[in-house]
C-alpha cells in the first residue's frame, strides 16, 4: 500500500508531460524526465514516496519495455526494398562502431557513450530505456542521454528537411534521410510530413525499419556484457536474457503475426506508453542536477559528433545505393 504514494506522484507528472507534449516539439518521454527532475530537485520528497517511485522506476519500466514490442511489425521489411534495408543496417552498425571508437579516442565514459550511440542509431528514448539496465547505466546518466538525444532530434527535425532539399534529393530520398537519422518516431514523422505526404510515408517506413533492429542490438549487448562479466569472474560465459527482453520479443512476434485484433493492439500500445511515462517520471524524480551538470556538456558534444556522422553517412549511402 505504501507504493501508492510514489506511483500516483509519478503518474501525475506523466499525465502533465502528455499535455505539454502537445504544446512543444519535444517528446512526452523527455518532458516526463525533465518535469520529474525539476520537481525532485526543487522539493524534498517525503520518504513515504520512495517505495512507489522505486517500483515505478524498475518494475513499471520493465513492463513498458516488454509491451514496447507491440510496435514492431517485421512485415515492414517487405516495404523497404533491399537497398534501403542495406542503408539502415550499414548506418546502424557503422554508428555503433564509430561511437565505440570515439569514446575510446576521447576518453569518454564507455557505457554512457554506448547508450548515446544506441539512442541515436535506433530509436532515441525507447532504445535508451531498453538498454540502460543491461549495461547498468545509473539513472543520472540515463536521463542525461535521453535529454540530449531528444534535444538533437528536435533540432534535426527542423534542419534535416532543408539539407535534403538543398542537396537536390528526391522526396523518397529525403524521407530515407529523415527516417535513417532522426532519433524518435515522432521526430521522423513530424519532419517528413512537414515536407509532404511522400516524404512523410518514406520517413515513417524507414524509421520503423530502424526500430526493428532494436531486438538484435539488445541481444548483442546482452552477449557482450555477459562475456565481460564472465572474464571478470574468470568463470564460464553465461548468456542471460532478462525477462523484459523475452517479453519484448514475444509482443513483437504477436504484432508481426497480426493475430491480435487492432483494438487490443492499440490498448497494449496505450498501456505501454503510460507505463513508460510513469517510469520516466520516476527516474526524473531521482535525478541529481549536480551530477548532470558535471558531464552534460561533454555528453552533448559527443552526441553531436555521432549525429553528424549519421547524417554524412546516410547522404553518402543514399547517393551510392539509391
Amino acid at each position: 500500500m505504501k507504493k501508492i504514494y510514489g506511483i500516483l506522484l509519478s503518474l501525475g507528472i506523466a499525465l502533465l508531460s502528455m499535455v505539454l507534449s502537445g504544446l512543444v516539439p519535444i517528446g512526452s518521454v523527455a518532458i516526463a524526465i525533465i518535469l520529474g527532475a525539476v520537481f525532485g530537485n526543487s522539493i524534498k520528497i517525503p520518504s513515504k514516496f520512495n517505495e512507489g517511485i522505486t517500483f515505478s522506476e524498475k518494475i513499471l519500466l520493465a513492463i513498458a519495455i516488454s509491451l514496447m514490442g507491440i510496435h514492431l511489425d517485421f512485415n515492414v521489411l517487405g516495404e523497404l526494398g533491399f537497398n534501403t534495408i542495406l542503408i539502415i543496417i550499414i548506418s546502424l552498425v557503422s554508428t555503433l562502431f564509430f561511437t565505440v571508437y570515439l569514446a575510446k579516442k576521447k576518453g569518454f565514459d564507455k557505457d554512457l557513450g554506448l547508450i548515446l550511440g544506441i539512442g541515436n542509431a535506433i530509436c532515441g528514448s525507447a532504445a535508451i530505456a531498453a538498454t540502460k539496465d543491461i549495461v547498468k547505466l545509473n539513472k543520472d546518466k540515463a536521463a542525461l542521454a535521453i535529454a540530449i538525444v531528444n534535444l538533437l532530434g528536435t533540432v534535426g527535425l527542423f534542419v534535416l528537411p532543408f539539407i535534403g532539399i538543398l542537396l537536390g534529393l528526391s522526396d523518397v530520398e529525403i524521407g530515407i534521410l529523415l527516417g535513417n537519422t532522426l532519433q524518435s518516431v515522432g521526430h521522423a514523422v513530424a519532419a517528413g510530413f512537414g515536407v509532404n505526404e511522400t516524404v512523410g510515408q518514406s520517413a515513417t517506413i524507414v524509421k520503423m525499419g530502424r526500430i526493428l533492429l532494436l531486438t538484435p542490438v539488445i541481444l548483442w549487448l546482452i552477449y557482450i556484457v555477459s562475456k565481460e562479466n564472465a572474464k571478470k569472474r574468470e568463470n564460464t560465459n553465461k548468456f542471460q536474457v532478462p525477462s523484459f527482453v523475452l517479453g519484448f520479443i514475444f509482443f513483437s512476434l504477436l504484432a508481426t503475426t497480426g493475430i491480435l485484433p487492432q483494438a487490443i493492439e492499440e490498448g497494449i500500445a496505450f498501456i505501454c506508453k503510460m507505463t513508460l511515462l510513469v517510469a520516466m517520471s520516476a527516474i526524473g524524480l531521482k535525478i541529481s542536477f549536480k551530477a548532470i551538470k558535471e558531464s552534460g556538456w561533454d555528453a552533448f558534444v559527443f552526441t553531436g559528433y555521432i549525429f553528424k556522422f549519421q547524417i554524412l553517412l546516410s547522404v553518402f549511402l543514399i547517393a551510392v545505393l539509391k
